[in-house]
Formats: C-alpha cells, structure tokens, sequence
C-alpha cells in the first residue's frame, strides 16, 4: 500500500496540494520532507503529536525526516490559531527547549546515520540582512493574500503586530533553505499551519522552478468537535514532570468511546485489521479498546516499564487487583504536617487540585474523598497517624487519586 493511501486509511490527511504528483514523487524515490517544531515551552504536548506520528509513518515507509526547531521563527512567535501575542523567550531559554525537544522526539524517530536529522532555523534566520531579505523574499508575497489566510484572521480582530506578520515569510524561508540544503519537497503539520505551508511550497516554485509540496493532518478533536489536550491542571504534556505517565494513561483510558478507534488508527502503530476489530467494540467491552489505546500511547511517550506502572496503578485503584506502589504518590514530611496540615492544603500541594482554593471548593461540593469516608469539613487535618506506614489514599472526583505517605 502507497504510503499516502495508508495515512488516509489510517485518518491523518486533512489537506495536500497536487496529490497527483506527489504519489508518483514518492513512488520515483525516498521523499525527504519536513516537520517544524517551534521550542516555545521545555517539553512538546499531544497537539504536536499527530503531525509527529505521521513522520514516523512516513520513515518506516523509506521517506527521510528533517526535524526543524524552531529557534528563530520561536524569537517572533507563530500567530496561527492565537488571539493574543504569543510570550516572547530569550535566545537561552529557546536554547534550552530545543535540547530538550530533540530528545522526546527520539522516542519516535530513528536520528541514526542517514536517517532523520535535527536543524535549528536561528542558525540560518538570525543571520540574515533584513533589506536583503525583503528584496529577495518580501517582494515574492502578497499582502492582500497574506491577510486573507486563516492563519492571520484571529488575531486580525484583536490586533496584528508587524513581527507577527513577518512569520509567514519566516517560515517558507525555511522551506526554500532546507530545499537548496537538504533536497527537501514536502512540508507537513498540523492543518492550522495550511497557509503557511502552503506560501514555503509556492515559495520554492516561484523562486525555484521546481516542485515543492505542503501535507497537512487533523488536529485531534473530539466526536463533538472540541479540541483535545486538556486535563484539569493544563495541557497534556509529554514530558512526565509535567504530566505523569499516570495520568497521561488515564486520560486516554477515559475519552469518549466514539473517539476511540479514530486515535487507535492515528497515535499508535496498531496494523488497522486490529484498530478495526477494537473499533467495533460495544458498551462494556469498548473498555477493552480503550486500555490498549492507553497502554500503547503511554508505551510510546514514556516508553513499556512506566505504561504498565501505569496500567497497574489504574487496575489497583478501580478495582482489578494490582500493587498499590504504582499509585501516584506524594510524600509529605513531618515538618510539612507540623507548618500546615490542612487537607485542602495537602491537596493542593500533591497536585489534586491546583490550589487550596479549588481544595475548599471541591470539599464543599463533596468531591474530596479520604480513604473510604467523603470530607465534608473544609478546615479538616491531616495528621502523621492517619497517613500511618502504608500512606493514606486522596481521591478527588471519580478517577484523580493521590496516595500521601511519609517521608
């Protein structure tokens, strides 16, 4: 099967330009293409996940990934899908993301020789003579198509600064220089970048004369519509400091079962006559569908040992037997107990809730369980004897749990 015909199958192409000529390209020889990653925080999250899959879809068929980081385009900041001015770093702190990024993305593609390979844009974009690059570049673009792409129109209505609007043409720079440097032809990402992906391909066939082409995949939505990504303390990252392999593993364990065989065939390397026989599971026994989608996401990011911890801790706390150390744990000291032993301040600080405030709030609505008994009583305490040698089990809501021991 055309690798093309299986990311289809497998539900990732959203958009593509001049299809036609690309299967027979891919088909001629090795396609060397392109995904970029702006370091904007010091870990990637599941909404660079899906562009991230195909990549590795697209290696293991032959084709040879460029990871670009962007060091450069992270200095002005990508206005696509954004209402307001994205934050602005400092060259170190990009510098740091960047080390960090190439490492998770290891996870998924093979950086061995001559196999995929890593670039920073700040080592071509922060040397540029900016007049040069106006009458080089600039004068290639349309303002009054720039302004009509959907990349701009959010932030059209707030306010669109001059460095923002520079970004498009950043990035198809990009484009332009990975294909005089590295024979690059295809730019993929996430279907919100369509106009800019789309403005580096016509780049190149302008200034060029040859065939460029731009690849886009669906943002991960839910059934109904809405963005996924979001758990109760924020983003779902894919670095475990900020988001444990617990609960990473429990938030693909609980999504909607009408979305479950779209992410089997999108975020795992399930062979699709498996993503299919899952997919046609019905009440009690979508749960079966769903723990694998969860054990072989979780296996992915944060690799076999910490998805079956994971695995293990879900099946100890809903009722399936299991080791009850693989729980989340938070280990609370003796003078932490004596400063401040409040429950909703243990809840805040072992990640419960994300502040005493919500813990107050979550008591009063009886949400807050202690072992076996619901909380009632805001100004509650927790002392070293409750918590005792075997810890002390928190559960906030249905499925957030917390085991507190001593340290």
């Amino acid at each position: 099967m055309h690798i093309l015909d299986e990311l289809k199958e497998r539900g990732f192409i959203a958009q593509v330009t001049f299809e036609e000529d690309l299967y027979k390209a891919m088909e001629k020889e090795p396609m060397t293409f392109y995904l970029g990653v702006d370091p904007t925080a010091d870990s990637l999250h599941v909404g660079h996940f899906i562009p991230i899959m195909m990549s590795a879809h697209l290696q293991r068929a032959g084709h040879k990934p460029i990871i670009l980081c962007g060091g450069g385009t992270a200095m002005v900041g990508d206005p696509s899908g954004k209402t307001d001015l994205r934050q602005m770093l400092t060259q170190e702190t990009i510098a740091q993301n960047v080390a960090i990024i190439q490492k998770q993305l290891s996870h998924f593609l093979d950086f061995g020789e001559g196999r995929a390979i890593m670039v920073n844009n700040a080592d071509w974009l922060l040397k540029l003579n900016y007049v040069s690059f106006l009458r080089d570049i600039g004068a290639l673009f349309s303002v009054n198509h720039m302004l009509a792409a959907e990349c701009y129109k959010k932030r059209l209505e707030v306010g669109l600064t001059f460095l923002e609007f520079n970004y498009m043409l950043m990035q198809s720079y990009d484009f332009l220089q990975l294909f005089k440097t590295h024979g690059c032809r295809l730019q993929i990402g996430g279907d919100d970048q369509w106009s800019n992906i789309l403005a580096g391909a016509d780049l190149i066939r302008r200034k060029e004369q040859e065939d460029a082409f731009a690849l886009t995949c669906k943002l991960i939505m839910t059934a109904d519509g809405k963005k996924m990504g979001k758990t109760e303390k924020g983003a779902l990252w894919l670095n475990p400091a900020r988001t444990s392999p617990y609960e990473f593993y429990q938030y693909w364990r609980n999504v909607q079962d009408a979305d479950v065989g779209r992410f089997l065939g999108l975020l795992t390397f399930l062979p699709m006559d498996e993503v299919r026989r899952l997919s046609a599971l019905r009440d009690s026994a979508a749960n079966e569908a769903k723990r694998v989608l969860a054990f072989e996401v979780t296996k992915l990011i944060h690799g076999e040992e910490d998805a079956l911890k994971a695995q293990d801790a879900a099946q100890t706390l809903f009722g399936a037997g299991g080791a009850m150390e693989n729980v989340p744990t938070y280990e609370v000291t003796a003078q932490t107990l004596s400063e401040d032993n409040h429950l909703t301040t243990l809840l805040a600080l072992c990640g419960l809730c994300t502040s005493r405030s919500e813990a107050r709030k979550m008591v009063q609505a009886g949400a807050v369980m202690i072992s076996e008994e619901k909380a009632t009583d805001i100004e509650q305490r927790i002392d070293a004897a409750q918590i005792g040698p075997d810890g002390l089990l928190l559960r906030k809501g249905k499925k957030n749990y917390c085991r507190l021991t001593l340290q």
